[in-house]
């Protein structure tokens, strides 16, 4: 009896969604599964290259600066091109700068090539998430974002496991692998995924949405704001628990013990977690988990063994597994149609300099005040959080969708995200996140052999908001 609702549970939770995103799925598994180099880059440099730690720490800043200097520039092209063009073109640079990096030698050309590769790979993740809302329903998001997410956490713990054997054969080997397995996502979005960007015909009239119009949008720049801030917490996982836990007497084996346990939850309860929250308000799940992960980390400060350590893991995990689908799904729900792609890099800087702020910030807390004061921080931050969630959701607009009969178009009115409203052949007006009127638009819905997604043809005067037929 427990193996069929567990088998009923499975088959709910991937059902319904379509084939290109199992497809764009299984590029992000493939992804993650050749992570080899993020895992031993600091060991590389500094036994088997000699260098410093300092000079590691370098490298690894150089790396996530590559990544906040190509998250605006990624969506803007996920936008302009294509998003798939943008995925082809990182996914393609990402694997021939990992190669190269494997046969640097000088230490300025070392440094050099991480920023490289900092920036190609994280140019993906705009081209990723846009892709992602264009081609699942809007009632499906949560669940796909969930389902990505728990790809990129499996494939992340196979390849930690293997990084250590392959670095004990050689690293080298490493570079090569990941670069060879980067390769093989791009061929499967050379192969299986057409480009999904909706097909936008637009009047002269019609205002562009640009980064302006991204930093222009309070709201959503609020979201950004605030997303750094979880991202803050969060980062002190992988930066200040373990000098924390060093400084304390504990040994990285203890630390690998303790985190490992993220990783294992991730993956054993993201599904399940999922089904639980999927259609749950997402104000509340936002400001539970900003709340649950302040204080998850603010536990830290209590832990005096292993056990104990594992035990706030498992708390901040929890807030971790709630909140990354949940938070991608209200980028999309605020973003634009055609600025998905600006949308989702901003959002994604938000992410690369937490991951910069956060390494000086644990530093300089735990050696001018005490571990434990930078816990009590991410406690504060985390309710911060929270609160600002609760206050900036309080008139979030309703999310509905256009469903499709497969034959026509169907008479069901629609908001897109942008608080586009759709429906048969109508001429709506198109309201921006900023709630200022644009042109009015005509939405429709078509197959097509070699695209995926809406086609959006602008119009040159606003008209009376739609109604349904």
């Amino acid at each position: 009896m427990p193996h069929t609702v567990l088998r009923r549970a499975v088959r709910e939770t991937v059902s319904g969604l379509p084939r290109e995103f199992w497809w764009l799925w299984t590029s992000t598994l493939v992804n993650r599964l050749g992570a080899f180099v993020a895992t031993f880059m600091a060991l590389y440099l500094t036994l088997d290259r000699g260098y410093s730690a300092s000079y590691a720490g370098l490298v690894a800043s150089l790396h996530g600066l590559g990544g906040v200097v190509s998250s605006l520039a990624a969506g803007v092209m996920t936008d302009r091109f294509g998003r798939r063009p943008t995925l082809l073109v990182a996914q393609v640079s990402t694997a021939g700068s990992v190669a190269l990096l494997g046969f640097m030698h000088h230490p300025v050309a070392i440094a050099s090539v991480a920023f490289l590769v900092g920036m190609a790979s994280n140019a993906s993740r705009p081209a990723v998430q846009a892709m992602m809302a264009d081609i699942v329903r809007p009632e499906d998001r949560v669940r796909a974002f969930s389902l990505n997410y728990w790809a990129v956490n499996l494939g992340f713990a196979v390849s930690s496991m293997g990084a250590g054997f392959i670095a004990e054969f050689s690293y080298l080997a490493g570079f090569l692998i990941e670069a060879g397995m980067t390769l093989v996502c791009a061929l499967v979005v050379f192969a299986k995924l057409p480009e999904s960007m909706p097909v936008r015909i637009a009047k002269e009239t019609e205002p562009a949405v640009g980064l302006g119009t991204v930093l222009r949008d309070g709201r959503f720049m609020s979201v950004v704001g605030l997303s750094f801030l979880v991202a803050l917490v969060f980062q002190q996982g992988s930066v200040g628990l373990p000098v924390a836990m060093g400084a304390a007497g504990f040994t990285p084996a203890d630390y690998g013990t303790a985190i490992a346990v993220n990783g294992v939850l991730i993956v054993a309860l993201q599904i399940p977690v999922t089904r639980f929250i999927e259609h749950r308000d997402p104000k509340r799940l936002l400001i539970i988990s900003s709340v649950l992960a302040g204080y998850g980390f603010g536990l830290t400060a209590f832990a005096g063994s292993v056990a104990v350590f594992t035990l706030t893991v498992c708390v901040w995990t929890l807030a971790e597994i709630v909140n990354a689908p949940t938070q991608t799904g209200l980028v999309v729900r605020l973003s634009p149609v055609h600025g998905r792609g600006r949308y989702q890099g901003m959002y994604t800087l938000s992410w690369a300099l937490a991951a910069l702020v956060a390494p000086v910030m644990s530093g300089v807390v735990i050696d001018r005040f005490g571990a434990a004061w930078l816990w009590g921080l991410c406690a504060v931050v985390g309710t911060a959080a929270g609160l600002g969630y609760g206050l900036l959701m309080r008139r979030l607009p309703a999310e509905e969708s256009v469903r499709e009969s497969g034959r026509e178009p169907s008479r069901v009115v629609a908001r897109e995200p942008s608080g586009v409203v759709a429906g048969e052949s109508s001429r709506v007006v198109a309201r921006e996140p900023s709630g200022a009127v644009a042109r009015d638009s005509a939405v429709e819905i078509t197959p097509a052999a070699t695209r995926i997604g809406p086609v959006v043809e602008a119009g040159t005067a606003p008209q009376a908001e739609a109604t349904p037929a």
